[in-house]
């Protein structure tokens, strides 16, 4: 009895793959976690909808297919496929949900970002609950230094976003600046900065107490 009372429940996470990879792939990466973090987490990861419309920087690393969530022009202010893919992710969430948050990677993570927002303004996935909490891994903003902002996610950050999120910043990732400022948009960021680039690190003794102490927080809500 004491054991069921004192039983953490596993929240159950929606993990978004970067451009041009797959939830294969993102499963392999964040599973070299140590399982005293994985463990205690319901992890799920989802193909994107549409196949690699170019060559991915994973060849050669990881095997194919190769999955992209949305399209873009080259400088990022046009975008293709944006609320399809919205649609895509609901679809999904209502058959396997409830979900209780979202971890994303690099392109999944800007979308992974955009959620909480989009949910509160009532623009997008607006038929599953609300998540309570995201996990971003090489993040970027939508309307931060690199990206334009697709139509449906115009106001996604108009008001700071209140649910707990954890960050993950490399040293060297090319994206580390938007990263920065995608922290702004968030009431209580936590930060795990690690010495890596464009990738899911390992998590080294600082970064693992971080995560434990945030994974105990979202277990409470």
């Amino acid at each position: 009895m004491e054991n069921q009372e004192t039983e953490k429940k596993k929240p159950r996470i929606l993990c978004l793959h970067g451009f041009r990879g797959s939830g294969e792939i993102l499963k392999k990466l964040v599973l070299r976690w140590p399982e005293s973090v994985t463990g205690k987490l319901d992890l799920v990861f989802l193909d994107a909808p549409y196949p690699a419309q170019g060559k991915s920087s994973l060849e050669g690393f990881f095997d194919p297919p190769y999955f992209e969530w949305f399209q873009s022009n080259k400088d990022f202010t046009e975008y293709y496929k944006f609320e399809e893919c919205l649609e895509y992710i609901e679809d999904f969430m209502s058959k396997h949900g409830p979900f209780d948050g979202v971890l994303g990677f690099s392109q999944g993570s800007v979308l992974g970002a955009a959620i909480p927002g989009m949910q509160r303004e009532g623009v997008a996935l607006t038929k599953v609950p609300e998540i309570k909490f995201v996990i971003i891994i090489s993040g970027a903003k939508f309307g931060g230094p690199s990206y334009g902002v697709p139509k449906l996610a115009a106001n996604a950050f108009s008001s700071p976003i209140k649910c707990p999120s954890l960050h993950f910043l490399g040293e060297t990732d090319f994206q580390k600046k938007d990263g920065e400022v995608l922290l702004e948009s968030f009431v209580d960021p936590q930060v795990i900065h690690h010495p890596k680039g464009h990738t899911i690190p390992r998590l080294d003794d600082s970064s693992l107490e971080i995560m434990l102490g945030f994974i105990e927080k979202i277990q409470e809500l």
